[in-house]
C-alpha cells in the first residue's frame, strides 16, 4: 500500500475518533449524572436499578467495542506511515486511545461483575464480527525496542555461556581418539562394498531376463510389448487423471477455507510480506534520522539568529507589564514562580496576550488540557476489587484521563493536518516551516526561564528601593496532594552497577530465559455468543490480558493513564496453558522475567537476610529493566494450611513478604506480579486475596477450541499430509487439556513418522493410544474450580448480584399473579 492511502485512512480515522470522542465526553459530564441519579433515586426497586443499570452497560460497551475497531485501524496506519511529524501525533492519539479502551474494561468489570463482558445486541447493531471485536497488540512495542532487547539478549546468552550452561559454539566437534575415526572409515568402506554388490546383482538378473526373452517367439514378443504399453498408458493416464481432480479439488477447499493453504506457500507470502514491510521500516528509520538532524540544526540557527533579540523582547514586555502594574496600583506585583509558569503564566491570560511570544497560544492549549484534566480527576492508583465491596452492587463510572488527551490531539490535528495541502507531495520528508515553528516555541521557552530570573532579581531590587519587604520564594510551591507517608527503602546495594546485578540474579537463576511465544498462539477465537465469568473462550482470555498487562507494560503512557494492577493470578487445570500465556506476555512487550517459584529459590539467598536481600534485588532490577514480570508457580503453596512432609522446597518462606513485595510495586513501575495456580483452593483464601489484585479462570477448551486445535496442530506437525477427521478426535478426545494434545501430537509424530506419512496415513487409534494414557480434567476438578471462583471478591459480588435479580423476578412474578387473581375477581363480578 502506498504513503497515500495511509494516509486517507489517517484521515478517515481521525473524524470518527472526533465524532466519538465528541459524544463521549457529552456522556460523560452529563448522562453519567442523570443516570448515577437514577440508580440512586430507584435503590428501593431492584427492578428500576437493574434497567438503569442495563443501559449504561449497553453504553459503555458499545463505545468499548468502538474505539477498539478505531484503535486496530489506527496502529496498522501508525506501522506503515513514513512521515516522521505525522508519526508522532499517531502514536500520541493511539496511546490516548488504547488507555481509554482499558479505562472502559474496568468499567464493564464494576458494573457486569465479571472479568469478560458480553453484549451481543450491540455487536449485531454495530454489524461486528467477534473477530474484529479483538484488540490487536502494538508492534511498536517490541520493534521500537529491537537494539535494547538484543541486547539484552546477547549479555543473558555471555552470561549462560559463561557458566557452562550453553554451548557458545554448538557445532559438531572434531574427532580426537584413532577409534572414532577407525569406525567412521569402516562405516564408509562397508556402504561403498554393498553399494557395489547391489550393482553386481542387479547386472546378473538383467542378463538372465535377457536369455529368457531372447527364446520367444517374435510373435509373442511383439504382443506382449503391445499389451505392456496399453497397461502403461492405462495407469498412467489415470494416474495423471486423478492427481488432476485431488489438485482441482484441494484447490477449490482452500479457495472456500475449508483447508488451510500449503506451507510453502503460506511461507512464501509471508517473506514476501515481510520483506515489504521491512523496506517500510527502514525508510521510517531513514526519515526519523533526518528529522531528528534536522531538528537540532534549526535550533542552532535560531539561537545564533535569533537569541539576543528575543531576550530582548522577553524583557521589555516584563518590564512594561510591571510599569503598566505600578501605574493602576501603585504597588509593585508578584512574580509568578516558576513552577506556575513564570512570564508565560501572565501573558496567557485573557487581555494580556504577548506581541512576541510565539509560545502563548500553545501554553492556552496547554492550560485548556490541563483544566480538562482537572474536571477529569484521576482514577484510584491501585484498583483493587478485594476491599469492602461485596455489599455494594450500584455502580458509578470512573472520571476519564485519557479522554482530554485525545481530545487535545484531534484539536491539533485539525489546527495542523486536516486541511493541508498534500497533493503531489511523494516526498516523506518533514516539513521545515513546522520544525522551524516547534522549534522556535521550544527555544523562546528555554530564554524565557533566563529571562525570568534576571526579572525577579531586578524586581527585588525594586521593592528593596521601595521599600516593601521581600517574601522569599526561592522554595518551590508545595504540590497539591497528599505526602507519602510511605518511608524511602533503604538501598541495600549502593555501589553495585545494574550489570552486576542483573548478572547475579541470572547466575542464581531468578532471572530466566523463556521461550518466545506470541499471544495469538494460544489457540482459539472468541467467543460468538454471551458466555457467564467462569466459562470463557481463549480468544476472550487473550484480550484480558492484554488490557490488565501488555498495554500498562509496553507503554509508558498507558500504564501512566489507566488503572494499576499490581498483580494476577491464573488458575486453570494442569495443561490448560497458563505457563504458556506468562511467556506470551513477556514476548509481547520484552521483558525480563524474575522466577520467584518455591522450587526455584530453595537453597538460594538463604536466611532472613538473604530473603531481605533477595526482595530487594528483585524490586530494584525490576524497577531498572522496566518493562518486568514477578513470576511465581505454584502460587498456592506459599499459602497452603498444611504442607506435606516430602515437600522439601520450604514454600511458606515468602507468605509473610510475598503481600509486601507487591505493595511495593510502586504507581510508575512498570512492573506486574503474576502467579499460576491448578490447586487455588488449597490456600488461605484470604492471603491470597490479599496478595492478588485479580484472578482469572482458564477452563478446559470446548468441542470447537478443541476442534480448532487439533486442526492447527496436525497441520503444524504433519506438514499438512495428514487427512485425519479432526472432529471426531475433538469429541473424542473432550475434557483434556490442549497442553495434552499437543504432548500426544509430540510423542507420536516422530521424526520416522513423518517420513512415513505419504505412504501410511496417521491413524485416529495411534493418537487414542497414546491420549489414553494422560489424565483428563474430571468433573469433580471443574466443580472445585467454580467453587472457588465463587469465593473470589468479584465472584461474591456477582453471587450477591444474582441473589438479588432473583428476588426482583420472584417480586415480579408475585405482582402479575396479584393482579391477574384481581382481574379474575373484577370478571366474576
Amino acid at each position: 500500500m502506498s504513503s497515500t492511502y495511509y494516509n486517507e485512512i489517517w484521515h478517515q480515522v481521525q473524524h470518527e475518533f472526533e465524532l466519538l470522542s465528541t459524544i463521549d465526553y457529552e456522556r460523560q459530564h452529563q448522562d453519567v449524572e442523570t443516570t448515577v441519579a437514577t440508580i440512586n433515586a430507584a435503590t428501593g426497586s431492584v427492578a428500576a436499578e437493574a434497567d438503569a443499570k442495563a443501559v449504561l452497560q449497553d453504553s459503555l460497551y458499545e463505545f468499548y467495542l468502538r474505539y477498539i475497531c478505531l484503535c486496530n485501524r489506527l496502529e496498522d496506519v501508525y506501522d506503515k506511515m513514513i512521515q516522521p511529524q505525522k508519526r508522532i501525533l499517531v502514536r500520541k492519539l493511539l496511546d490516548a486511545c488504547l488507555g481509554r479502551v482499558v479505562e472502559l474494561k474496568h468499567d464493564l468489570v464494576n458494573i457486569d461483575l465479571m472479568e469478560f463482558s458480553y453484549n451481543d445486541d450491540v455487536v449485531e447493531r454495530l454489524r461486528l464480527t467477534p473477530m474484529e471485536t479483538e484488540l490487536r497488540i502494538p508492534r511498536y512495542f517490541l520493534r521500537e525496542r529491537q537494539e535494547e532487547l538484543e541486547q539484552r539478549n546477547k549479555t543473558m546468552h555471555e552470561i549462560l555461556v559463561k557458566l557452562g550452561w550453553l554451548e557458545e559454539h554448538p557445532l559438531d566437534e572434531p574427532l580426537t581418539t584413532e577409534i572414532e575415526a577407525i569406525r567412521l572409515l569402516q562405516m564408509h568402506e562397508r556402504a561403498r562394498q554393498g553399494r557395489l554388490r547391489a550393482h553386481f546383482m542387479k547386472e546378473i538378473r538383467m542378463l538372465k531376463e535377457k536369455g529368457k526373452s531372447e527364446e520367444r517367439s517374435e510373435k509373442e514378443r511383439t504382443d506382449s510389448g503391445l499389451m505392456a504399453a496399453m497397461k502403461i498408458q492405462k495407469m498412467w493416464r489415470g494416474h495423471t487423471a486423478r492427481r488432476i481432480t485431488r489438485r482441482r479439488k484441494m484447490d477449490e477447499m482452500i479457495l472456500i477455507g475449508m483447508l488451510p493453504p500449503p506451507a510453502a506457500v503460506v511461507k512464501e507470502r509471508a517473506e514476501k510480506l515481510e520483506k515489504l514491510n521491512e523496506r517500510r521500516y527502514v525508510a521510517q528509520k531513514t526519515y526519523e534520522a533526518q528529522y531528528e538532524a534536522r531538528m537540532r540544526t534549526v535550533q542552532e540557527e535560531i539561537k545564533q539568529k535569533h537569541g539576543a533579540t528575543m531576550k530582548e523582547d522577553i524583557a521589555d514586555e516584563i518590564r512594561a507589564w510591571i510599569k503598566d502594574c505600578y501605574d493602576k496600583t501603585g504597588k509593585l506585583p508578584d512574580f509568578p514562580s516558576e513552577d506556575q509558569g513564570g512570564s508565560l503564566h501572565i501573558f496567557s491570560r485573557p487581555g494580556t496576550e504577548s506581541e512576541h511570544s510565539r509560545s502563548s497560544a500553545r501554553s492556552s492549549k496547554e492550560s485548556r488540557k490541563t483544566k480538562d484534566k482537572s474536571k477529569s480527576p484521576a482514577r484510584s492508583g491501585d484498583l483493587n476489587i478485594n476491599e469492602n465491596q461485596e455489599e455494594d452492587v450500584s455502580f458509578q463510572p470512573a472520571p476519564s484521563v485519557c479522554l482530554p488527551d485525545i481530545r487535545a490531539e484531534i484539536e491539533l490535528f485539525n489546527e495542523t493536518w486536516r486541511d493541508k495541502d498534500e497533493a503531489g507531495v511523494l516526498s516523506q520528508a518533514a516539513y521545515e516551516d513546522m520544525i522551524y515553528n516547534e522549534k522556535y516555541q521550544e527555544v523562546e521557552l528555554e530564554f524565557r526561564r533566563a529571562v525570568d530570573d534576571v526579572m525577579r532579581q531586578e524586581l527585588e531590587l525594586l521593592q528593596t528601593a521601595v521599600g516593601k519587604k521581600i517574601k522569599k520564594s526561592s522554595k518551590k510551591t508545595r504540590r497539591s496532594g497528599k505526602k507519602s507517608k510511605k518511608k524511602k527503602e533503604k538501598d541495600l546495594t549502593p555501589d553495585r552497577t545494574t550489570e552486576s546485578l542483573y548478572e547475579e540474579l541470572v547466575t542464581n537463576g531468578i532471572i530466566r530465559k523463556y521461550p518466545e511465544l506470541k499471544l495469538t498462539q494460544f489457540l482459539g477465537d472468541k467467543a460468538l455468543t454471551a458466555r457467564n465469568g467462569i466459562n470463557p473462550s481463549p480468544g476472550d482470555i487473550r484480550q484480558i490480558l492484554t488490557e490488565y498487562c501488555i498495554l500498562p507494560l509496553g507503554s509508558e503512557a498507558i500504564h501512566n493513564n489507566t488503572p494499576l494492577i499490581r498483580s494476577i493470578l491464573l488458575a486453570g487445570p494442569r495443561g490448560s496453558g497458563k505457563k504458556a500465556l506468562l511467556h506470551a506476555i513477556c514476548t509481547e512487550v520484552g521483558a525480563v522475567l524474575f522466577d520467584l517459584t518455591p522450587a526455584n529459590i530453595v537453597g538460594k539467598y538463604p536466611g532472613k537476610s538473604g530473603l531481605i536481600m533477595l526482595i530487594h534485588l528483585v524490586l530494584k532490577v525490576s524497577r531498572l529493566l522496566q518493562p518486568a514480570v514477578i513470576y511465581m508457580g505454584d502460587a498456592e503453596r506459599p499459602f497452603m494450611k498444611k504442607i506435606p512432609k516430602t515437600d522439601r522446597t520450604d514454600p511458606k518462606r515468602l507468605k509473610k513478604d510475598l503481600p509486601k513485595l507487591i505493595k511495593n510495586i510502586q504507581p510508575e513501575d512498570r512492573v506486574v506480579f503474576i502467579g499460576t495456580s491448578n490447586l487455588p483452593w488449597e490456600a488461605d483464601q484470604k492471603m491470597l486475596q490479599q496478595t492478588y489484585n485479580r484472578f482469572i479462570y482458564i477452563p478446559r477448551p470446548d468441542y470447537g477450541v478443541m476442534s480448532f486445535a487439533w486442526k492447527t496442530l496436525l497441520h503444524e506437525y504433519s506438514g499438512g499430509l495428514s487427512t485425519l477427521d479432526t472432529s471426531v478426535m475433538a469429541k473424542i478426545s473432550d475434557g483434556y487439556t490442549i497442553g495434552s494434545i499437543d504432548a500426544c501430537l509430540k510423542e507420536v509424530m516422530t521424526c520416522k513418522r513423518k517420513l512415513q506419512l505419504r505412504t501410511q496415513p496417521l491413524t485416529h487409534a495411534e493418537l487414542i493410544n497414546v491420549l489414553c494414557a494422560r489424565d483428563p480434567v474430571y468433573r469433580e476438578e471443574e466443580e472445585a474450580f467454580e467453587s472457588w471462583w465463587s469465593k473470589t471478591p468479584l465472584g461474591r459480588r456477582r453471587q450477591r448480584y444474582l441473589e438479588l435479580e432473583e428476588e426482583r423476578m420472584l417480586e415480579e412474578q408475585a405482582q402479575a399473579a396479584k393482579q391477574g387473581n384481581g382481574n379474575k375477581k373484577k370478571g366474576a363480578n
